[in-house]
Order: structure tokens, then sequence, then C-alpha cells
């Protein structure tokens, strides 16, 4: 039997080799789980991805399942209690972004009946589908990412930057950009 070849950064351990396996890069088009990722991707500023996968189901726990009606109601006391949670990432400037972006996500719901539908636009609600060889060739950000990122902001939104922006699009398959020889980059491109 012959190893499946992978992005190189799905690495050994698990976790991280069934977040590429079976989630990055695949098209999201459920608002709540567009909100989990956009919260999730402003979470990892400054941070390895694996550090917020392995806190994401105390991150769902603590943010009522990634509700934004919920999220964005909440007030003092719920945030002072997700900054006592030791099972996510306490960090205020991101937590209260958290709640903001809940507010803001809801504003688009209502403006163009889903985030689905405003955020997919961007792509022509086609995913881009790039073509590197090698992981040193994907960048970190586009004029794409930059545009929505300078949207998104205009809008309210927080922990947007074009990074955030364009990590959030290879997370829910805005853009693939699997390596071409990875085994995810032919089944996502079908």
């Amino acid at each position: 039997m012959c190893e499946k070849i992978r992005c190189s950064w799905a690495g050994d351990l698990p976790i991280h080799i069934d977040y590429h396996d079976n989630e990055w890069g695949r098209p999201v088009h459920d608002d709540n789980k567009l909100f989990e990722m956009l919260i999730l991707e402003g979470m990892q500023a400054g941070l390895n991805w694996i550090t917020v996968l392995k806190k994401r189901e105390a991150f769902r726990k603590a943010f009522d399942g990634f509700d934004p009606g919920k999220v964005a109601l909440y007030g003092e006391a719920k945030i002072q209690e997700l900054l006592a949670n030791e099972g996510i990432i306490r960090n205020r400037l991101k937590v209260n972004a958290a709640v903001t972006n809940g507010k803001a996500f809801l504003e688009v719901q209502k403006k163009h009946g889903s985030f689905d539908n405003f955020i997919w636009a961007y792509v022509n609600h086609t995913p881009i589908r790039n073509h590197w060889k090698k992981m040193e060739e994907i960048p970190a950000t586009t004029p794409l990412s930059d545009q929505i990122s300078n949207d998104l902001k205009k809008m309210g939104f927080k922990f947007v930057g074009s990074t955030i922006i364009y990590a959030f699009m290879q997370a829910t398959g805005m853009v693939n950009d699997h390596v071409t020889d990875c085994f995810v980059y032919q089944k996502v491109k079908a």
C-alpha cells in the first residue's frame, strides 16, 4: 500500500492530518461553520494552528457552538467567564473581537441573506484553484484577501487582517491551496 502524499504542513500529528485530509480546503457554505472558522482564524493570530485545533472542542463549548446570534449577545460577565476558561485562548482582545464579529456577522446576514452569500460572492461562488507545486509558493496574502479584509474592517469586524482572511479562505475552500501532488488537491478539484 502506498503512502498518501499530503501537503507538508499536515505533519504527522493525527489531529493535524485529519484536519488536512477532511476539512482544510473543502468548500464550506454553512454560516455557523463560516463564523467558527472566522473566529478560530482570528484566535490563531500569533500562534500555531495546532494550538487552536487542540482547543477547538473547548472553543465550541465555550462559544455556544459558534452561534453568532448567541456570541453577539455576550456581555462582560460572559467575557470574564471566557477569560477564566483554561481550555481556550484567553486573550481579551480576541474574545472581545469574537463578540464584535458576532454582531457584524448578523448585520451581514441581514443585508445579504447569509454570510455564505456575501463571502462567496468574492470568488463568484466558485473556489479559486491554484496550482502550487511546493508549499513555499503559497502566498500569505493576495490582493483579494486584502480587499476582503478591508471590506470586513469597514463593516466593523476585528482580527480580520489580510493574512487571517487568506487563511480563512484556504480553510473554508474559497481557495484550493493544496499542493498539486497532495491527494486532497484532486479530491477538492473534482
